[in-house]
């Protein structure tokens, strides 16, 4: 059967996923939707160029949201890009608006497929796209911790000179400055962190929360990270190869949190979030994580002022 995987938004992220899906001949057909007239078709055109020489070349066309209907997966990724020193939290009141535009554009008709958000705060505006459309977490759900995570083996392997394949490692909470790091099960070619040359635990941490501010102070936007990511989830979720991942997922019950979405390992596969992965906390990674849940938890609250103000 032929997939079709939708972007909402073509601009840096939306863009750069569906290079990375294109390159990597994650789909079969990828479908470009943005608001500003052209951009989509001239993103599409741009990447349908890229892949002439690959042996695996999807077709890439502009859309509409119709045609989100019987895509197989939806990827959100409206939203304004973040300024130099503004938090993804900054964004919060912005994206809530355009998130309820954007159930509005969908209308009522249920979408087929699952649907994944990158728009900035990740784990808040998930939650607030999940409410919108009325769908099930295992459904609807956003990247998450997934780069935070992608950083972290990065840095890991800077300090260790371990190969990153041989490095198991996950960031958890909040797609932003309070995610945590469960140092205690991290594995470096079979040893502890601890054990490793190199390691540096407090260094790691705040390297992984810094690192996207420096790549945009650097040159305006995150993207090359991001669009490999999402690329790499949605694969995982089209071959079905049922992998953990750390996602934003809407947790009921799950590390003692209800309601709230924020980063945590999901078993993940065709037909979406199989189940939540509660990892062993010592108690210091328990207080982080908690406090990484009182962030969102404040912003959510927030969040759904703003929603009720918009109905």
């Amino acid at each position: 059967m032929k997939t079709k995987v939708v972007i909402l938004g073509a601009g840096h992220v939306g863009s750069h996923v569906a290079w990375a899906l294109a390159a990597g001949g994650v789909c079969d057909e990828i479908v470009l939707v943005d608001k500003l007239p052209g951009k989509a078709a001239a993103q599409a055109s741009d990447i349908a160029d890229s892949v002439s020489f690959s042996s695996h070349c999807p077709m890439v066309r502009e859309g509409t949201y119709a045609d989100c209907a019987d895509a197989d997966i939806t990827v959100c990724a409206i939203g304004k890009a973040r300024e130099p020193g503004q938090t993804r939290l900054d964004l919060l009141g912005d994206s809530v608006r355009m998130i309820h535009e954007l159930a509005r554009q969908l209308g009522a008709a249920p979408l087929k497929g699952l649907v994944i958000s990158i728009t900035n705060p990740c784990d808040i505006i998930a939650d607030c796209l999940r409410r919108a459309l009325g769908m099930d977490p295992t459904r609807c759900f956003g990247t998450g911790t997934l780069l935070d995570t992608a950083r972290l083996i990065r840095i890991l392997s800077e300090q260790t000179g371990a190969p990153r394949a041989e490095i198991q490692a996950v960031a958890l909470g909040e797609h932003g400055d309070s995610s945590m790091i469960p140092f205690s099960g991290i594995r470096i070619q079979g040893r502890k962190a601890e054990d490793m040359p190199g390691f540096d635990a407090q260094i790691a941490l705040c390297r992984t929360h810094q690192t996207g501010m420096d790549i945009i102070n650097g040159k305006g936007s995150t993207e090359f990270g991001i669009g490999r990511a999402a690329a790499h989830l949605i694969q995982t979720i089209l071959t079905d190869t049922d992998r953990v991942l750390p996602l934003s997922v809407t947790l009921r019950g799950e590390y003692g949190v209800q309601d709230i979405a924020c980063g945590v390992p999901c078993r993940i596969g065709r037909n979406g979030v199989r189940q939540v992965i509660e990892l062993p906390l010592t108690e210091r990674e328990r207080a982080a994580f908690d406090a990484s849940i009182a962030v969102l938890s404040q912003y959510t609250e927030l969040a759904k002022q703003y929603e009720n103000e918009l109905k």
